[in-house]
């Protein structure tokens, strides 16, 4: 079975990520790191509650075979996920705060998110950041541009409204296909643009 990382940061917009892994543990093993900044976040936006333990609080909030996944800390720097022999398709950071975003610009693996995202640059795979800030200043375009150029696929959670979005599940759905779209997944998360 495929195998996919999967980082949620701490910064707004988790319900993007808890909604990614949705989508991901359905047909592929899935590697979660959830940042120590994340996890009241989680709580708040999202009302998942990880102080009983991340696997069961995923399965019950999302009724996910857990079975598919596998969750880490950000200090679990001793997990299999942080060596490049690790084998996996890719790797998401969604969503990505810019503490994040800098740390993996700056080659700064101080936590499992970055150092994974590091591992994941340095073995030439894929690597789907989702920045969640705005505005951006000079220092975050730069952070931006420089991964980019390394082949880093940013996607920002900017919603498209030619697909007519009925409601906030809409717009998310949008995001997510949008990411899953960076891996060549096939998805019908949106309606796509079909011309005028």
């Amino acid at each position: 079975m495929k195998r996919y990382i999967l980082a949620i940061t701490g910064t707004t917009g988790v319900v993007l990520g808890v909604r990614l892994l949705k989508e991901l543990v359905k047909d592929f093993e899935v590697h979660l790191i959830v940042s120590d900044s994340a996890v009241p976040i989680l709580l708040d936006e999202a009302g998942i509650d990880l102080s009983r333990g991340f696997e069961e609080a995923f399965r019950e909030h999302l009724g996910i075979d857990t079975e598919r996944l596998h969750t880490y800390r950000e200090a679990d720097l001793w997990s299999p996920v942080a060596s490049g022999s690790f084998r996996a398709e890719g790797m998401f950071v969604v969503p990505c705060s810019m503490k994040t975003l800098s740390a993996v610009a700056n080659g700064y693996a101080s936590g499992l998110v970055e150092r994974v995202a590091d591992v994941t640059i340095k073995e030439g795979r894929l690597l789907v950041l989702c920045p969640r800030e705005t505005p951006l200043s000079a220092i975050h375009i730069e952070n931006l541009l420089k991964l980019a150029r390394l082949g880093v696929r940013i996607v920002p959670p900017v919603i498209g409204f030619y697909h007519k979005p009925d409601g906030i599940d809409d717009m998310i759905d949008f995001i997510v296909g949008r990411l899953l779209d960076q891996a060549g997944l096939n998805n019908e998360l949106y309606r796509r643009w079909q011309g005028g």
